[in-house]
C-alpha cells in the first residue's frame, strides 16, 4: 500500500537513530534531509562546539606549561582559519560516516526538503511519498529577538563559520552556549563581553554552581553584565555599536545572540495533517513520542522537551524498537546527567538544591571547593566546586554538581550511582582514587549547615 513502511523527516541523531534501528528490524526505510545528514550536533552544534573548546585550552595550558618546566620561546600564535578548515574536515568526515551508515542499513535518502501532505503522505522537492509511519525530527533552530538592527548580528550558526576572528564580540544571552562561547572566543584572543537580562548565569543549574562559574569567567577577564539587555544595534564601517537598556552604548567587533532555539516545525505541513502543536510551536507527543496523528511520532527538539541529542536518540530509538520489534519502551527524563564544556566545565545530574528542598522534607548538602593539583604548579587560581545533595530521610543521594576539568567525564560515572539509587554511605563506603578531583566525591563528609537554622552575621 506504501512506498515505505517508515519515513523519517529530519537527518539529525535521533532521525537517523530511529531510521538505522527500523531498517535493522527490516522495515523499508527512507529519509529527508535538506541540509547534511547529521543535524545540529554533528553540522553546527556539540561536535564542532567541543572542537573549539579544545582548542580554546590550548591558551591556558602553553602558560601553565612554563610551571612544570616547559619553556615556550615565544609567545604561541593562534590562526581561526586554520581551526575553521580543520573543524570543516572533521564535520565532512562525520557527514560522511552518517550516510555511509545509512546507506549500509538499505535507507533510502532524500536531499530534499519534506513536507506532509496527509497523514501517510511526504512531499518532496521532486516528487511524493507515502509511508505507514512517519517521523518528525527536524530538531531546532536559534531564536532572535525582535529589536532594531538585529540583522547585523549572528548565532551559534554562523559563529562555526566566521572568514574573520572578531577582536571585540559581544554575546548575548546567559544559557549554555552563551558561556561556552564566551569562554571559547575568550581564551582564543577575543575580548569578551557576555549580557544577559536576568540576575544570574544557567537559570535551572544549581545555584552555587552558577555563582561559582560566574565568578570564574569574571576572574578570567570575560565582562559578564547581568541584569542588562541590547535595546538596538548599529553598523558602521568600523564596528557594530549596541545600545544597552541602561543608555550606554558598546562598541564591538561582532555580536552574537544566544537567547534560546525554537522548534523547527514552519513549512512542514503538520497542521494540514492535523498534528497537533504546543503554544510554542512544539509537536505534542505521549510517552510513546506519538503524536495526536496515531501513525505520526516526533522526537527530540522538535518536541521542545529535554534538548539534549542522547535524549533525542534514545527517543528515536524507541519508536523504530516498538513499531518493529514488538518493543514497550518509554524514557525516563529523570537524572539525565549533561554537561555545560564552559571554562571551567560544568557537570551536573539529579535536582539541585532547590528543586529537592521544594521536593523533599529533610535536605543534606556536601560541598567542597578547592583548586585542583594541576593548577598549581601552573599559577593557576582557578578552583573547582563538587556538591552533593542527599535525602536527609533516606540517605539518597538526589543530585549532583560539580564545577571543574573534566566535569563531565566524572559525572557520567556518578550518574550511574545516582540512576541506581545510591546512597551516601554508598558514596563514603567507596574507596578513593588519590590523587584525582573524583576523589571529593566519596570524601565529602561535614554537612554544610541547614539555612533555616545557620546563625545570623
Amino acid at each position: 500500500m506504501y512506498d515505505f513502511d517508515f519515513f523519517v523527516i529530519g537527518g539529525g541523531s535521533g532521525g537517523v537513530r530511529a531510521a538505522r534501528k527500523a531498517a535493522q528490524y527490516g522495515a523499508r526505510v527512507g529519509l529527508a534531509e535538506s541540509h547534511r545528514v547529521g543535524g545540529t550536533c554533528v553540522i553546527r552544534g556539540c561536535v564542532p562546539k567541543k572542537l573549539f573548546v579544545y582548542a580554546a585550552h590550548y591558551a591556558e595550558d602553553f602558560e601553565g606549561a612554563r610551571g612544570y618546566g616547559w619553556t615556550i620561546p615565544e609567545a604561541p600564535q593562534f590562526d581561526w582559519p586554520t581551526l575553521i578548515a580543520n573543524k570543516d574536515r572533521e564535520i565532512d568526515r562525520l557527514n560522511g560516516l552518517y550516510i555511509k551508515t545509512l546507506n549500509t542499513h538499505n535507507v533510502e535518502i532524500f536531499e530534499s526538503h519534506a513536507r506532509l501532505k496527509d497523514a501517510h503522505t511526504v512531499i518532496l522537492e521532486d516528487r511524493e511519498v507515502t509511508a505507514e509511519h512517519i517521523l518528525i525530527a527536524t530538531g531546532g533552530w536559534p531564536s532572535l529577538p525582535d529589536i532594531p538592527g538585529i540583522g547585523h548580528a549572528i548565532t551559534s550558526n554562523e559563529a562555526f563559520y566566521l572568514k574573520e576572528f572578531p577582536k571585540r564580540i559581544a554575546i548575548v544571552g546567559g544559557g549554555y552556549i552563551a558561556v561556552e562561547f564566551a569562554g571559547i572566543f575568550h581564551n582564543l584572543g577575543a575580548e569578551v563581553v557576555q549580557i544577559y537580562r536576568g540576575g544570574q548565569i544557567l537559570r535551572g543549574f544549581d545555584d552555587d554552581v552558577r555563582q561559582a562559574l560566574a565568578t570564574e569567567m569574571r576572574r578570567k577577564g570575560i565582562n559578564l553584565m547581568c541584569n542588562m539587555n541590547v535595546e538596538s544595534i548599529e553598523r558602521d564601517e568600523d564596528c557594530i555599536r549596541l545600545l544597552l537598556t541602561d543608555g550606554s552604548e558598546m562598541e564591538v567587533d561582532q555580536v552574537m545572540f544566544a537567547t534560546g532555539r525554537h522548534p523547527r516545525t514552519q513549512g512542514l505541513g503538520l497542521e494540514q495533517a492535523g498534528v497537533e502543536l504546543t503554544d510554542k510551536g512544539a509537536v505534542k507527543v505521549d510517552e510513546y513520542n506519538r503524536t495526536s496523528i496515531s501513525n505520526i511520532y516526533a522526537v527530540g527538539d522538535v518536541t521542545d522537551r529535554m534538548a539534549l541529542t542522547p535524549v533525542a536518540i534514545r527517543e528515536g530509538a524507541a519508536v523504530a524498537e516498538n513499531l518493529y520489534n514488538g518493543g514497550d519502551m518509554t524514557l525516563s527524563y529523570d537524572n539525565i546527567a549533561t554537561a555545560v564544556f564552559s571554562q571551567p566545565s560544568l557537570g551536573t545530574v539529579g535536582l539541585t538544591e532547590a528543586q529537592a528542598r521544594e521536593k523533599y522534607k529533610k535536605v543534606d548538602i556536601y560541598k567542597s571547593t578547592f583548586r585542583p593539583m594541576k593548577h598549581t604548579l601552573a599559577g593557576n587560581e582557578e578552583r573547582s566546586l563538587m556538591k552533593l545533595v542527599v535525602d536527609g530521610e533516606t540517605d539518597r543521594v538526589l543530585g549532583a554538581h560539580m564545577m571543574g576539568p573534566e566535569a563531565g567525564e566524572i559525572i557520567q560515572g556518578i550518574a550511574i550511582a545516582i540512576t541506581c539509587g545510591a546512597t551516601k554511605k554508598q558514596f563514603d563506603a567507596t574507596v578513593a582514587i588519590h590523587p584525582t578531583a573524583a576523589e571529593e566525591f566519596v570524601t565529602m563528609a561535614v554537612k554544610q549547615p541547614d539555612p533555616e537554622t545557620e546563625p545570623c552575621d
